[in-house]
Formats: C-alpha cells, sequence, structure tokens
C-alpha cells in the first residue's frame, strides 16, 4: 500500500498468531465475548425492567454494565472478522478507525468516572444514611451520570482532534485496533502536543480515580472502625467489597497495559494484555454485582422463572 497521506484506506495490524493456532485463540475470544454480552446484557435487562432495582447503585451497575457493551463491541467484532484475514486484507477506512479508537478511549475514560461515582454513592450510603435519599436524588443521580459520560466524551474529543489535525505519511495502524497513538504515529510531522496533552489526560485521569477512591475508602474504614453497628460494617463490607474488586481488576488491568509499552519486545505479550484489558472486567462486573447483591440474585431468580415458565407453557 501507498504512504500517501491522501489515502483514506489504512492496514490495521490486528493479532497474528500462529496459523495451527488460529482456530483455537478464535473460538476462545468468541465465546468469552458471547458471555461478556449476554452478561452484561442480561444485567442491563434486569435493571431496567425491574422498579425495585431503580436505585442509584443498581442505576450505576446499569452504566457500567453499558460502557462494558460499548467497549468490547467497539474492539471484538473487528478482531475476531481480522484474525481470519491474512495481514494484507485488514482494510480499514480512516473514519472507522477515528471511530473505534475514540469509543475504545470513551470506554476506558467512562469506566473510571463511573467507578469514581459508584465509590462517592459507596460513601454517602454508609457514611450519611439518613441523608442518603435527599442527597443522592434522582436529579443529583442523572447530574452526575451526566458528568461521567460528558467529561469522557470531552477528553477524549479533544485527544483525537490533536491527532486529526496532523498529515499522515504511514498506513499500517500498529496494535490490535486502532487508538489515539496509532493513528498519530501515521504522521511524520511532530507529535509533542500530542505527547504532552496525552500524558496530562492520563495524570488527570489516574490521579483522579485513585485519588477519589483512596479518600472515600479511608472515610469510610474510619467510620466503620469508629461505629459499634455490626448492620453498618456488615453492609459497608458487602457493598464495597464488590466495588473494590471490580474497581482493582479494572486499573490493575490497565497499568500492565501502561507497564508493558516500556517493553517494545514484548508485543504479542502486550496485545494478550490488551485483550485481557477488554474481556475480564467486563467479564467479571456482572458476576461480581450479580453474585454479592441480594437484590440482583432475586430478580434473577424470579425473571429465570417467569422464563422457565413461560416456555413450559408453549412446550405443552
Amino acid at each position: 500500500m501507498s504512504n500517501s497521506s491522501d489515502s483514506l484506506d489504512l492496514l490495521l495490524e490486528g493479532l497474528t498468531v500462529d496459523p495451527g493456532s488460529t482456530l483455537p485463540v478464535f473460538l476462545l475470544l468468541l465465546f468469552s465475548y458471547l458471555f461478556v454480552l449476554f452478561s452484561n446484557l442480561s444485567m442491563c435487562i434486569l435493571i431496567i425492567r425491574n422498579r425495585s432495582l431503580h436505585q442509584p447503585m443498581y442505576l450505576l451497575y446499569l452504566n457500567l454494565s453499558t460502557n462494558d457493551l460499548l467497549g468490547n463491541t467497539t474492539v471484538m467484532p473487528r478482531l475476531l472478522y481480522d484474525l481470519l484475514q491474512p495481514l494484507a486484507l485488514r482494510h480499514i477506512h480512516l473514519f472507522t478507525c477515528v471511530i473505534q479508537a475514540f469509543l475504545s478511549h470513551l470506554f476506558n475514560t467512562t469506566g473510571h468516572t463511573i467507578l469514581m461515582i459508584m465509590a462517592f454513592d459507596r460513601y454517602m450510603a454508609i457514611c450519611s444514611p439518613l441523608r442518603y435519599s435527599t442527597l443522592m436524588s434522582t436529579r443529583t443521580l442523572v447530574g452526575l451520570i451526566v458528568w461521567a459520560w460528558g467529561v469522557a466524551f470531552v477528553f477524549v474529543a479533544v485527544l483525537l482532534g490533536l491527532t486529526l489535525r496532523l498529515s499522515r505519511c504511514r498506513s499500517l495502524v500498529s496494535g490490535l485496533y486502532c487508538s489515539n497513538a496509532s493513528l498519530f504515529k501515521l504522521s511524520c510531522e511532530s507529535t509533542y502536543i500530542n505527547n504532552v496533552y496525552g500524558l496530562f489526560f492520563t495524570v488527570v485521569l489516574f490521579s483522579g480515580s485513585m485519588g477519589s477512591i483512596i479518600l472515600t475508602y479511608t472515610k469510610i474504614t474510619v467510620v466503620c472502625l469508629t461505629s459499634k453497628s455490626m448492620s453498618l460494617n456488615r453492609k459497608a463490607l458487602q457493598t464495597c467489597s464488590t466495588h473494590l474488586l471490580s474497581y482493582l481488576v479494572f486499573i490493575c488491568s490497565g497499568m500492565l497495559i501502561i507497564a508493558f509499552h516500556r517493553f517494545p519486545n514484548l508485543v504479542q505479550e502486550r496485545k494478550f494484555i490488551t485483550v485481557m484489558y477488554h474481556l475480564l472486567p467486563s467479564g467479571l462486573n456482572p458476576l461480581i454485582y450479580g453474585l454479592q447483591s441480594k437484590d440482583v440474585r432475586h430478580s434473577f431468580r424470579r425473571m429465570f422463572s417467569i422464563f422457565a415458565s413461560v416456555t413450559g407453557v408453549h412446550s405443552h
């Protein structure tokens, strides 16, 4: 392919495996993706259909599952399709590549902002239980959710906007899927501004994310240690452990990707970690929240019993 900067047709590197391993890897990724789809869609449908789950904590779960669906559907179908194609046939239009990059960065950023709001929600529920319903009103919750998606949208839009201003002199998009870094590497111009903003973006996101988690959980711990209420401590352990586990899986997966960028020779290992970054947290979240929450378990049992009774009637 020519390296013309006017060309809108790009080549996407994607995932490369040994020919004998292509089918097993394809099936493993396919079934993992289908599990992510099924589990998160089930969680979304469950929360939307059950009025008893229309509470701040569960509506935030809904947003988390929606974000997980968005992130995986942005990356996995294209990754699976390209896995069955030779590199020379992995063409992608510039517009499609930019959309994929935008949505993948939106998934990552919104994952942090939603988990930050969930930490704030748990802090309010445990530290100010009598004022919780007033403080976390529907209006407040909607405002926080709009903030979570809106801030992520603006930050990512600026990130990609700075990259799109650059002319292109290359056509091979390196990496598993299109990202901001892989797009600005197509240019032969100076990417100094992109690197500075990218660093600023990463520092603000990670410091804000980890800072809010540390602050809220420190205050929750202090309240639990000074309280003699066993029910309060039990509630804190139950609700906070699920959120903290979800956050740790998400943040550690992201940290591993950043760490592996320091080792350019570990290309395949970095690609494996990147796939796990999408599939692992997204697959675990419905299990973590679904198994831990009594309300969600009860709603799941009721939904499946209704489904079983309906299918039983039709079979007769």
